[in-house]
């Protein structure tokens, strides 16, 4: 995190840090007490504030929670604190959050490739054409940053023709439309599974989609997802680095033998972490971004 902010120009250190457990399997209630917990603890220890340490979301976490950490914080120092609401981001826009922010780093991982892939010498090492119209893409993870990612890809005139995901994988080479696979999944007891239209389903080993044709592979879901054991089965041309970590040094080493250009995590999905910045200072300015602007216009 902290090289990635280097990277973005944020001024900012970094760290990863969270809760071992599983938010799907508990309920609302349960895990905003374990977050409203959380949220006490690091306080606690001085490790939480506007000034000391921002948190931002990240797996398992959404507007809601990052939310409740905001209410926390500020029922225990809002009285004294003036930028209590700048100790997290990723809120509702309501309470404090930015517009943009949920789709901010899937949306700035599609930038970084798209910037690349149209620049002729990157696509030369690549062995592709330039551009991503009529490309061939797998993601792995279709939470956030995957499905955006996808979304605005295919937006783009890319073809999503495989999407991988804890519970199963679906591939089809004419291609998905993310939106569609993403309304299916959102209803009840609806599983990436049970999607139609596809020429091939894996409920049991869904990672060996990562082996199926394409030009470029996304991982964007756990690090570590390319390694050893999995590296040399990639035929994708590119892999753009969604996750944080998602390679591994020796799946690096091996990705590189095959002459696979590997866009880094700290390069391709600082969208995120950018926007969030964006929010901390627009809590700490306690003016709405590009208000004095629109009412100069009016004017």
């Amino acid at each position: 995190m902290t090289f990635k902010l280097t990277v973005a120009n944020v001024p900012f250190g970094g760290a990863k840090g969270g809760i071992r457990f599983d938010p799907s399997k508990y309920s609302a209630s349960e895990v905003e007490r374990i977050t409203r917990k959380y949220t006490l603890e690091l306080a606690k220890k001085n490790f939480i504030g506007p000034q000391i340490d921002v948190l931002g979301p990240d797996m398992g976490t959404n507007e809601q929670i990052m939310t409740w950490i905001k209410d926390t914080y500020t029922y225990l120092y809002g009285e004294k604190e003036i930028n209590a609401e700048g100790c997290c981001t990723g809120k509702f826009v309501t309470q404090g959050g930015i517009q943009g922010r949920t789709e901010s780093t899937g949306l700035g991982v599609f930038h970084v490739l798209k910037t690349l892939i149209d620049d002729e010498a990157f696509a030369k090492k690549a062995k592709l054409s330039t551009g991503l119209k009529g490309k061939t893409i797998i993601v792995q993870g279709f939470g956030n940053v995957g499905y955006y990612f996808a979304h605005f890809a295919h937006k783009a005139g890319a073809k999503i023709v495989g999407i991988i995901e804890r519970d199963g994988g679906i591939y089809n080479s004419e291609g998905f439309n993310p939106d569609d696979v993403k309304m299916f999944m959102s209803q009840p007891g609806k599983s990436i599974t049970n999607y139609p239209n596809v020429e091939k389903v894996e409920t049991v080993t869904p990672m060996k989609f990562m082996g199926e044709d394409c030009d470029i592979f996304a991982p964007c879901a756990n690090d570590g997802t390319i390694r050893r054991r999995n590296a040399d089965m990639i035929k994708a041309r590119v892999v753009v680095e969604g996750a944080n970590g998602p390679t591994t040094f020796i799946g690096d080493q091996i990705l590189e033998k095959k002459g696979i250009q590997v866009i880094p995590d700290m390069l391709a999905n600082v969208g995120g972490v950018t926007v969030s910045y964006f929010e901390w200072l627009k809590n700490l300015d306690h003016v709405a971004p590009g208000r004095m602007t629109k009412k100069h216009q009016e004017q």
